[in-house]
């Protein structure tokens, strides 16, 4: 999905010792498992072989498991190629056809992992062709992955129409977790995780733009935007005139790569770093959500029963319009015209009998 390039960088593993590398330091391989060495430019298979102390008895998760047909949505690395699930591998290697967003990015991966099966481009530009193929093939039975550049399919990414279709037509669609930007980004934030919006790639025109950006804005959930490099400066000119200066963000850039970065700061700190400076790969921008939401204005229903609680305990008509008017967001103006529509003519009559 993001961070197109794949991190060409030397990484040996060997168990049983702990793999360091440039990339960070990882966790030691099991006992049970041993790799020949990796390398990110390298074409070397991954083989896998049983340790001398795993016991007879003890299942082998890694041979071939029966898959059944059906479309496979297939996360894969945003940028470390380590960051890849067995269980991806899989189903890529067993799979009939790989989709891929681009079929020459994807074959660095395949390749690497010395995975064999055919690939077939689904983007952006043909996916509305491609559906009643793929489908058919579904219905004979086929076993379809999907994957797309770096990260989740479908999420900004090809995929969501294929799966709706998929769905309608009752086939089965597996999701084979794996890396997604913005959970990686919002996990390591520093911002709220108990709510957010994920909004993605903003619209180019740009009264939508603003639009979306408004509506974000009032909300208190941490907001998650997918920004190209070439228009942060545009995005950060408009969400500080629109968040306001002092609004908390996080840029993400990089993630699991080498150079892998968090900005952390204001929009308006934000707006004045990166004037002069162009960040290299796409981002992840991450706002923190308004800090006290605007109070919802009460119903006319509500206004109704608090004004008629006050006036049958005796308040008048004006005082009954200032204690409701002090308690609530709604505007005097408002809460004095429904009174008189509500109350008027019953006060009238009262005063006449009196």
């Amino acid at each position: 999905m993001l961070l197109r390039r794949l991190p060409w960088t030397v990484v040996s593993a060997a168990a049983p010792f702990p793999l360091h590398s440039s990339i960070g330091v990882f966790t030691p391989i099991p006992k049970q498992l041993a790799f020949s060495p990796l390398s990110f430019c390298s074409t070397s298979d991954l083989h896998l072989t049983h340790h001398p102390d795993k016991p007879e008895h003890e299942p082998d998760n890694r041979r071939p498991q029966h898959l059944k047909p059906g479309l496979y949505l297939v996360g894969t690395p945003i940028g470390n190629l380590e960051d890849i699930t067995f269980r991806a591998l899989r189903v890529l290697n067993s799979a009939d056809i790989i989709l891929s967003e681009d079929t020459r990015h994807s074959g660095k991966l395949l390749h690497h992992y010395n995975i064999k099966t055919p690939l077939m481009s689904y983007h952006k530009f043909n996916e509305s062709h491609r559906e009643q193929l793929v489908l058919r093939r579904l219905k004979q039975g086929e076993i379809v992955a999907l994957i797309s550049d770096a990260g989740t399919p479908g999420i900004s990414d090809p995929g969501m129409e294929l799966a709706k279709l998929c769905v309608s037509e009752n086939v089965p669609v597996v999701p084979i977790p794996g890396p997604c930007a913005l959970v990686s980004a919002l996990s390591a934030s520093g911002l709220s995780t108990d709510e957010f919006t994920f909004v993605g790639f903003l619209p180019k025109h740009s009264g939508s733009r603003r639009k979306r950006l408004m509506a974000s804005a009032e909300q208190t959930a941490t907001q998650i935007f997918y920004v190209p490099p070439h228009k942060l400066s545009q995005f950060l000119e408009e969400g500080s005139s629109i968040f306001g200066d002092t609004r908390k963000c996080v840029i993400a850039r990089e993630m699991t790569k080498f150079h892998e970065e968090f900005w952390r700061g204001s929009l308006g700190e934000a707006n004045h770093v990166f004037s002069t400076r162009l960040p290299k790969g796409e981002l992840t921008i991450l706002i923190e959500g308004q800090a006290n939401s605007k109070a919802e204005p009460p119903s006319d229903t509500e206004l109704e029963n608090e004004l008629r609680e006050l006036i049958e305990n005796g308040e008048s008509l004006s005082t009954a319009v200032k204690l409701v008017t002090g308690r609530t967001s709604a505007s005097r103006k408002t809460i004095y015209s429904l009174a008189l529509r509500k109350f008027g003519k019953q006060l009238e009559v009262e005063d006449d009998s009196s």
